[in-house]
């Protein structure tokens, strides 16, 4: 309690005193071009996947409203579930591992011919001359008319399927490798030379760089003539492999084994092309990006 003649003072506020800030107000026409940004990279994300899960989506819906015989086109979900299945009892891997193996030797082999002989083809005359007639007369015959003749010749095991795998990929490694050498610029080939690089250095340098872009589209071809060729003989004689496992299901009417399949034949063939872009955008680093 105070006394009567004390003086009531009001406390002094000894805190700073903060200056205000002036907030600058939001600029709608950056918010607009953020979020145009953001849109632009989610469609381009999503864009690729849009008719894939369309398709997906009706195969899922068609069979289950009756726009198609469900007893032949089982609902998606179905065929996920004996893919599941597959994967669980070990079958899938068993016939995966055996058209892989086949597929892989058959296709490392074709590789290791076809390449360096179609940079001699396309770079030496003479052997051009030599050897044209005959590589344009086998690369005209279908493989898979040549089946019955491997099958005669190699018997029905496992060499008649790689030589058949080898036989079709083959020629599009050949014929891209031979395009991709004759069709590297000249100047580039004159500058090397004016250089004074040795033809060894030349084809490595200069050569094989630029030819690369289209051998690895012959490589990308032949990996998956490779794989149909290989499905197409598993189909009519095999006792192991992807193309048994179709036509095996097919025959005993189990219709989700044979789309099962058929789907890993696609991750198959979307893994091996993944593979060989990867590749090819690393030994073509020197291209600029488009």
């Amino acid at each position: 309690m105070s006394s009567p003649g004390a003086t009531l003072t009001r406390p002094v506020d000894t805190a700073p005193v903060v200056a205000e800030k002036n907030v600058p107000a939001p600029d709608p026409a950056k918010f607009v071009r953020v979020a145009r940004q953001v849109g632009n990279v989610a469609w381009t994300i999503l864009k690729p996947t849009v008719a894939i899960v369309a398709f997906l989506a009706l195969w899922e819906i068609a069979p289950r409203v009756g726009l198609v015989d469900e007893v032949f086109l089982p609902p998606l979900s179905t065929v996920l579930g004996a893919f599941g299945d597959l994967v669980t009892s070990g079958q899938l891997a068993e016939h995966l591992g055996a058209s892989l193996s086949r597929a892989l030797s058959g296709f490392a082999i074709a590789l290791v011919v076809a390449v360096p002989l179609g940079v001699a083809i396309g770079w030496y005359r003479p052997v051009a001359d030599v050897l044209n007639p005959f590589l344009e007369l086998l690369r005209n015959t279908a493989a898979l008319a040549l089946l019955p003749v491997f099958v005669l010749i190699l018997g029905i095991g496992e060499t008649s399927k790689i030589a058949l795998v080898i036989y079709a990929s083959t020629f599009p490694i050949l014929l891209n490798t031979i395009s991709g050498v004759r069709t590297v610029d000249p100047l580039l080939v004159k500058s090397a030379r004016s250089l004074g690089l040795p033809s060894y250095r030349l084809f490595q340098k200069v050569i094989l760089p630029a030819a690369v872009p289209t051998i690895f589209t012959g490589i990308r071809m032949a990996a998956a003539s490779s794989v149909l060729v290989l499905i197409a003989a598993e189909m009519v004689g095999a006792k192991a492999g992807l193309g048994y496992l179709i036509t095996a299901s097919q025959f005993n009417f189990q219709i989700p084994d044979m789309y099962a399949g058929i789907i890993a034949i696609s991750l198959v063939g979307l893994i091996f092309n993944f593979v060989l872009v990867t590749i090819e955008r690393r030994l073509s680093r020197w291209r600029p990006e488009r």
